[in-house]
């Protein structure tokens, strides 16, 4: 098997690029290799490497930077995501996409499934939603996972910032409002693997769109206590208090959902996996 690996340097590709070489050639590219922003000469570097599987892990995550830079945003996420898709089906190739959870307005009151109307509060959400649909239009070999939260130890994440700011504040304020599925990157790429193992053809006839992300929910708040108790290195934490607070008491320019908690049951009736729940991948994330 044949894959390009796009976007090899984030928390997600760089987990991908480790769990993927199994199955075949992985070719793993990244900015300033690629350029999304202009999504054309993606064209160029799919047709030259001639895959038999796209894993696009790319995003414009900059959800606040978002809201004034939309063509950016759309361009990456929703631009490229159309060109990998037109360039997959003419190869007769298989494309892996992530999409978020912002994708919902976060008001149902309960967890999202796949058929549950979309309505994103902000650009970011937007985009991604724009990707979802452009690839769903065109190409006939996909998996599209919606996941939430994904974090990683290695790069900047809620968990790292979580760490710093209980390093350097003896109070912390965190959302008790903000409600969904903490997702380990490792966990998603090594399910992901699982999946591309079982072949393009089997990938064809389950084509389509699956929420996979961490088992169970939380909110900022208990994910941040969980992991401050975990912290191997507890000593160095000067915070001694950690308090709830709501959204409202910090304004941002991108409207976040409040409950946009991802319900992975097609996933687990279409593949027989699930991600492990979100507190015990935490303890494994937070033990290595």
């Amino acid at each position: 098997m044949k894959i390009l690996l796009l976007g090899n340097t984030g928390q997600l590709g760089w987990e991908l690029q480790r769990c993927l070489p199994p199955l075949g050639d992985v070719h793993g590219l990244d900015y300033p290799q690629i350029d999304l922003a202009n999504p054309e000469t993606l064209r160029e570097v799919i047709r030259a490497y001639k895959p038999d599987t796209i894993v696009n892990s790319t995003a414009y995550t900059a959800v606040d930077v978002a809201e004034s830079k939309s063509d950016l945003a759309y361009a990456i996420n929703a631009k490229a995501s159309a060109v990998m898709a037109e360039e997959a089906k003419a190869l007769n190739a298989t494309l892996i996409h992530y999409s978020t959870d912002y994708v919902f307005d976060g008001a149902k009151g309960s967890t999202y499934v796949e058929t549950d109307a979309t309505n994103p509060l902000n650009v970011y959400g937007a985009s991604k939603l724009a990707g979802e649909q452009a690839i769903q239009s065109v190409a006939s070999s996909y998996l599209i996972f919606r996941t939430a939260w994904v974090y990683s130890l290695r790069r900047d994440s809620f968990v790292t910032k979580t760490l710093q700011w209980a390093r350097q504040n003896e109070t912390l304020r965190l959302v008790d409002d903000q409600i969904s599925n903490p997702t380990w990157a490792r966990m998603l790429a090594e399910i992901t693997a699982q999946v591309l193992a079982r072949g393009g053809d089997y990938i064809r006839e389950r084509a389509g769109l699956y929420h996979l992300a961490g088992d169970g929910f939380a909110s900022r708040l208990e994910w941040a206590r969980l992991v401050l108790e975990l912290d191997p290195n507890r000593h160095e934490q000067m915070v001694k208090e950690i308090l709830p607070a709501p959204t409202s008491d910090f304004p941002t320019p991108a409207t976040r959902p409040l409950f946009s908690a991802l319900n992975c049951d097609r996933f687990t009736s279409t593949f027989g996996l699930r991600l492990p729940s979100w507190e015990s991948t935490l303890r494994m994330a937070m033990d290595r």
